[in-house]
C-alpha cells in the first residue's frame, strides 16, 4: 500500500516536470556533477531574477541542511514548502523557483524570486493638474497599493486579494476603509468579480465593464483613475477601489454622474474658484452635446429664430456649401474624430504636430473649397474643445458620441428632435444605477448633495460623507473649528 501511494505521488512530480519542460525557457537542473546528491532547481528563465538566484539562493545551498532548515536561513522574503503540484505550477508561472532535495522527492521549497523590474512612479497622464499632488498609478499591483497606504496609513484599509481570469489568472485587489464603506457595497464588489468568467483580464477597464450594472449603457458607471489622491478621497468617504494587476488605473465603484466634472484641482482653490470651474464643466458637456445638432435643426426647419443681423452671415457662409446642413455638420464632426484618432495613434511627437497642424490645414481648406462653412467649423471645434473639460477621459468619449444620434433626430425632426435625444438621455440617467446606487443622484434629494457633489462648500461645512454610499461613519470632519473674527482698528 505505502509502495503504492509513494509511486503516485512521484508520477505527479514527474507529471508537474514533464509538462512544463515543453518550454524552451523552463530551467531543470542541478547544482552537483554527482548523481544522487542535492540540489535540484527548477524555473522559468524568462520570469527570474539570476542576480537574486546567484546571490541569496545559490550561496546557502548546504547538502546537510533540510528544506525547512534552508527556509530560515535563505534571505527571501516569501519561501513557502509545499508538495501540491498545483501550488507548486501556479507559483513556477509567476516567478518563484522550486527546490528539491532529489529529483524524486515530492515536497518542494518555493522561493519567490521573481523579476519585479517596472517603470519608476510618474506624474499622471490622462489626468494633469496645474497644481496639487501629480504622483500617479504604475502598472506593479503591490507598488500601488503601497502608494494608497501612505496616504491612509492606518489599519482599518484592508485589501482583499483575488484571482481572475482561467489563463491570465490575474491579479485583483478590492480596498476598502473597513468602519466606513458600505458591507453591502464590498461584498457586491466581491461577488461580481467572483462571478467573471473570461480567459483573460488585461486591464482594470476589462472588470469595470464586466461588472457594471449595465452593460449597454455609454455612460460609464464607474471611474477609471490613475491618480491616488482620488483613490484616498474616496476610500475615505465609503467608495470601493478595485486595482487590476499589470493597469495603471484603478476603478472606484459606485459613482455618481456628477462626480465626472470634479476634479482634484479644484480643491486646491477657492471653493468659489472650484464651484466656478466645477459648473464651467457642466455648462461644457451640453455645449458639447447639442451645439452641432441645434445647428442642424435650426439651419434646417426654424430659420425665424436666428436674429435678422445673425442670419444674414449664416447665409452667407452656407452660399457656396453644396450639402444640406446635416451632411455639413455630420462630415465635419467625423473628420475631427478622424483627426483625433490619428494624433493618439501616430508617435508623440508625429501626433502632436498632426493634431495642431492637420487640423487647422485641413479645417481652411475644407472652408475654401466650399465643403462647409465657416460658422459651424467654429461651433464644432467649441463643441470638442467643450467635450475635453471633463476630467474623467472616459465620460469625454460617451459626450461626444451622443451627439451623434442627436444630430440624426434633428435632421429628422429639427428642434423636437434635440428634444427627443436630451429627454431620452435624462431618462436613461434616471434609471442607471452604479452597484445599485442612483447614477444621477437627484432622487432622492439628499442634503450631503449639496456639501461636496453639485456644489463644493467650504471644508467646514463638509461634514457628513455623501449618503448615497450608505457609509458606516456619518460624519466626516470631528471639529467644529469657526472662522476666526476679524480685527479691526480698535482691536486690543
Amino acid at each position: 500500500m505505502k509502495n503504492s501511494v509513494t509511486n503516485t505521488n512521484n508520477s505527479e512530480n514527474q507529471n508537474w516536470l514533464q509538462r512544463l519542460s515543453k518550454s524552451n525557457d523552463f530551467v531543470h537542473e542541478h547544482t552537483s556533477l554527482i548523481e544522487g546528491t542535492p540540489f535540484w532547481l527548477s524555473y522559468y528563465r524568462t520570469l527570474i531574477s539570476s542576480d537574486i538566484l546567484h546571490q541569496d539562493v545559490l550561496p546557502y545551498l548546504q547538502e546537510q541542511l533540510s528544506l525547512n532548515e534552508l527556509k530560515r536561513i535563505i534571505p527571501v522574503e516569501v519561501i513557502i514548502f509545499t508538495k501540491d503540484p498545483k501550488e507548486i505550477i501556479q507559483n513556477l508561472m509567476r516567478g518563484f523557483l522550486a527546490l528539491q532535495k532529489h529529483e524524486d522527492d515530492e515536497e518542494c521549497l518555493l522561493i519567490n524570486i521573481a523579476n519585479s523590474k517596472f517603470r519608476d512612479v510618474s506624474i499622471t497622464t490622462l489626468e494633469s493638474s496645474a497644481v496639487g499632488p501629480q504622483v500617479g498609478f504604475i502598472e506593479e499591483l503591490d507598488i500601488n497599493i503601497n502608494l494608497i497606504r501612505k496616504r491612509l496609513p492606518v489599519p482599518e484599509l484592508l485589501v482583499i486579494e483575488m484571482k481572475v481570469g482561467e489563463l491570465s489568472k490575474t491579479n485583483v485587489a478590492v480596498i476598502y476603509m473597513d468602519g466606513i464603506a458600505d458591507p453591502e457595497n464590498v461584498n457586491t464588489v466581491v461577488q461580481r468579480i467572483s462571478d467573471v468568467q473570461y480567459d483573460h483580464i488585461q486591464d482594470s477597464a476589462y472588470l469595470s465593464s464586466m461588472i457594471e450594472d449595465n452593460t449597454n449603457s455609454l455612460f460609464p458607471q464607474s471611474i477609471s483613475t490613475e491618480r491616488v489622491d482620488r483613490v484616498a478621497a474616496g476610500l475615505s468617504e465609503g467608495k470601493i477601489i478595485i486595482a487590476v494587476d499589470g493597469s495603471p488605473n484603478l476603478v472606484i465603484v459606485p459613482v455618481t454622474l456628477f462626480e465626472s466634472f470634479i476634479a482634484m484641482e479644484d480643491y486646491s482653490y477657492s471653493w468659489i474658484i472650484g464651484n466656478f470651474f466645477r459648473l464651467l464643466r457642466l455648462v461644457a458637456m451640453y455645449v458639447s452635446m447639442l451645439v452641432s445638432p441645434l445647428y442642424v435643426a435650426i439651419m434646417t426647419y426654424h430659420y425665424e429664430l436666428i436674429p435678422a443681423p445673425l442670419l444674414e452671415t449664416l447665409v452667407g457662409s452656407r452660399a457656396l456649401v453644396p450639402f444640406p446642413p446635416f451632411l455639413e455638420a455630420f462630415f465635419l464632426e467625423i473628420m475631427i474624430e478622424m483627426v483625433k484618432e490619428a494624433g493618439i495613434r501616430l508617435p508623440f511627437k508625429i501626433g502632436q504636430s498632426l493634431g495642431v497642424v492637420g487640423g487647422i490645414v485641413i479645417g481652411q481648406a475644407v472652408v475654401e473649397a466650399g465643403l462647409t462653412s465657416n460658422v459651424l467649423l467654429i461651433l464644432v471645434g467649441l463643441g470638442t474643445l467643450a467635450s475635453y473639460t471633463s476630467p474623467v477621459y472616459k465620460f469625454s468619449n460617451t459626450v461626444r458620441f451622443i451627439k451623434f444620434p442627436v444630430i440624426i433626430l434633428a435632421q429628422w425632426f429639427g428642434l423636437f428632435g434635440v428634444f427627443l435625444g436630451s429627454h431620452f438621455t435624462i431618462i436613461h440617467l434616471l434609471r442607471l444605477t452604479s452597484l445599485g446606487r442612483p447614477y444621477l443622484s437627484m432622487y432622492p434629494i439628499r442634503t450631503t448633495s449639496f456639501q461636496d457633489l453639485w456644489f463644493r462648500l467650504p471644508f467646514s461645512k463638509q461634514k457628513e460623507n455623501p449618503a448615497t454610499l450608505r457609509p458606516q461613519k456619518k460624519r466626516k470632519s470631528t471639529g467644529n473649528r469657526e472662522n476666526p473674527e476679524p480685527m479691526n482698528d480698535f482691536y486690543e
